[in-house]
């Protein structure tokens, strides 16, 4: 049911998220027991991820990207200097003139 509530975008990318590993994975020529075994999962789970199903949870796409080497970039998603949004609405509460503090 939560799944059928996820917003397109998100349905979008986490389908090319689960693409992405695919052709990483062949790239590398592992085989998907290969990378099941090493990411201590069931190759039907890896099945499930390789179609980007939103159901599986994000440490076990976090566990496939390690085991491909690509885990780096996890840390980054939502990192604060990269959030344009967060950062125009930090610089619009900026005040317009700044003071000298009397000593």
């Amino acid at each position: 049911m939560a799944q059928a509530a996820l917003p397109f975008p998100v349905r979008k990318a986490v389908a090319k998220l689960g693409t992405d590993i695919a052709t990483a994975r062949k790239r590398r020529r592992l085989t998907m027991a290969m990378v099941a075994e090493r990411a201590f999962i069931s190759r039907n789970t890896l099945t499930r991820i390789e179609r980007g199903d939103p159901g599986v949870a994000l440490g076990i796409y976090a566990s496939v990207l390690f085991v491909l080497g690509l885990a780096e970039g996890i840390g980054t998603l939502a990192d604060p200097l990269n959030d344009r949004v967060g950062l125009s609405l930090e610089a619009e509460r900026l005040p317009q003139r700044a003071r000298s503090s009397r000593a």
